[in-house]
């Protein structure tokens, strides 16, 4: 099995290649598939996954309780929120300061930032980490990795649809480390038989299983 932090690599360089793409830039002011969010904005997030991780690696080591990658999205009060709710606001609003120096600067910034962590991350010893808009938690490092892959995952397919190009095709082990976590949260918030039934019987579905 190959590490969370190699996955993480691998999908980062997908996630250069794809902000960096002519189509982005030629709808970087057009709305994209997310409700009030520009592509611009979608393309500023998606790099975010990539841009904070030298800054979270810098940070001192929290005293925070440790908790798991799974107990840490249990205490997520994102998921599943409006879309006009405050934490909605601040991702959309994340996403334009980032990319609100055009699409060549930030892909370019990614870029850099990806051969910065080719070395960084993989030297980068086993330790808590937090950001600042959590509560009086921290998770592992490789947890916080899992949950940037998960986003890049996701909203590279978000951003590809949005300028009308193929979704990148990403490494298996990385689409499958991303399902199970999704799996996992569609259980907590559906339960079981809902979750069952939506990958197994058709006839008697519920209407959605959405981890996020």
């Amino acid at each position: 099995m190959t590490s969370v932090r190699k996955l993480y690599l691998e999908v980062a360089a997908s996630v250069t290649e794809l902000i960096a793409a002519p189509e982005v830039a030629a709808a970087w002011d057009e709305p994209s598939a997310l409700p009030k969010m520009s592509v611009r904005g979608l393309a500023g997030h998606l790099a975010g996954q990539v841009l904070h991780l030298p800054k979270v690696l810098a940070e001192p080591v929290p005293v925070e309780e440790t908790i798991s990658l799974d107990e840490y999205y249990a205490r997520a009060s994102w998921i599943g929120s409006d879309v006009d709710d405050k934490s909605s606001v601040a991702v959309r609003n994340g996403g334009e300061e980032e990319a609100a120096k055009g699409p060549v600067d930030l892909a370019s910034r990614v870029d850099a930032t990806v051969r910065e962590l080719r070395t960084a991350l993989l030297a980068a010893p086993d330790r808590p980490v937090r950001r600042a808009t959590w509560g009086p938690w921290s998770i592992s490092l490789d947890d916080f990795v899992a949950s940037r892959l998960l986003e890049m995952v996701v909203h590279c397919d978000d951003l590809a649809y949005s300028v009308g190009v193929a979704t990148p095709e990403l490494h298996g082990q990385a689409v499958q480390l991303v399902v199970d976590v999704l799996s996992r949260i569609a259980v907590r918030r559906h339960g079981a038989v809902d979750v069952l039934r939506a990958f197994s019987r058709a006839e008697r579905a519920p209407s959605t299983i959405a981890a996020l």
